[in-house]
């Protein structure tokens, strides 16, 4: 008989091992699950796990996909190692890009490609904003940073649709909820021709290194998870959980609201309803099957990535509907937080008596 028995430590390998096994698993069951719908299971896990990747234009794309996600899960990783649990980066993602919008809209054609920055300064504003009445309301009142998140999350939305359907709906746009297309000195730089990868991709990768130095390298980094974790001890210790609250929250709602604005300004190139795309709810997924270390969260990324482009590509080729990329993103999840159990628990066998 199987049973669970506990480690005296955690295992390292198995902290390691985790993700992968839960990956396998994953592509086990939508190969199962593709088979139920009729489809070739083969035919379906080339859409998610080799069409994202067979090109040089198809690497381009899923990096325009990993970008944000990549950028909102190094925020979301200072939250959650300083045990702060912000559930809202969607929205702070979402205020980021208005208030990269109305930026760009300012712009007209004599405009220079200076007002690229004061773009991307507004995007990381409004999403330390929105982060700001969760960090207030949890400061002053105790009040919940989960629920006040998430429910902010909505409240951003009905804002985006106000502003796009009311004040800044395009005269010319047929009637449509949209703005007019920015111009074109407002777009965020490309770093290929003929491809849609910008500087956003260079921003993700600096974050990589600043949150590395910051949490492994730094006493501010240390106090940080302190005092997070053990408000008590980091007390003792002279650091302040009310800082470590504050701090994480203002950083991971600039880092969401940095991802709105190079999306808005990038690839999108307006603001539409359409901008919500789930980004702030798949990077807690790709936070936590990256480790929350900065390394490991680029490779759950581009994973992570690749299960949009495959939702997209079976939906248009297969004839799949499109949420298969939340399913594989549950899967994902799902899969490692069973696979987790291995990092505390053995399974050994037990002879019948």
């Amino acid at each position: 008989m199987l049973k669970l028995e506990a480690r005296p430590q955690p295992s390292s390998a198995w902290s390691y091992g985790s993700p992968l096994l839960a990956l396998a698993i994953t592509v086990i069951i939508g190969a199962i699950m593709f088979t139920v719908l009729g489809k070739d299971p083969l035919k379906g896990l080339e859409m998610f796990f080799w069409q994202p990747i067979r090109n040089s234009y198809a690497l381009g794309e899923l990096l325009v996909k990993a970008t944000p996600l990549l950028i909102i899960a190094l925020g979301l990783a200072v939250c959650f190692r300083s045990n702060v649990w912000n559930i809202g980066a969607e929205g702070q993602y979402v205020i980021g890009a208005i208030f990269a919008g109305g930026v760009a809209l300012m712009a007209d054609q004599t405009t220079g490609r200076w007002i690229v920055l004061p773009i991307v300064l507004a995007g990381m504003l409004g999403g330390m904003l929105w982060a700001a009445i969760t960090a207030l309301l949890r400061d002053r009142f105790n009040a919940n940073e989960i629920l006040v998140s998430l429910m902010l999350v909505y409240v951003a939305v009905q804002v985006l649709s106000y502003m796009v359907g009311g004040p800044w709906k395009d005269p010319q746009g047929f009637n449509f909820p949209q703005t007019k297309t920015f111009e074109a000195a407002t777009r965020i730089p490309r770093l290929f021709d003929g491809s849609r990868v910008n500087i956003g991709v260079v921003l993700a990768l600096a974050g990589v290194a600043g949150l590395w130095i910051f949490l492994f390298r730094t006493r501010a980094g240390f106090a940080q998870q302190v005092g997070g974790l053990a408000p008590a001890a980091a007390r003792y210790a002279g650091f302040s959980s009310r800082r470590a609250l504050w701090t994480a929250l203002l950083i991971s709602g600039g880092a969401a609201g940095l991802a709105g604005a190079l999306e808005v300004a990038g690839p999108i190139g307006q603001l539409t309803p359409y901008v919500p795309a789930g980004y702030g709810f798949a990077a807690i997924i790709v936070a936590f099957v990256g480790r929350l270390h900065p390394v490991g969260m680029v490779f759950s990324a581009i994973l992570m990535s690749m299960f949009y482009i495959g939702g997209e590509l079976a939906q248009s080729r297969l004839g799949l509907t499109k949420s298969l990329t939340g399913v594989f993103q549950g899967l994902l999840l799902f899969s490692l937080l069973a696979c987790d159990t291995l990092v505390n628990y053995r399974l050994t066998l037990k002879g019948r008596k």
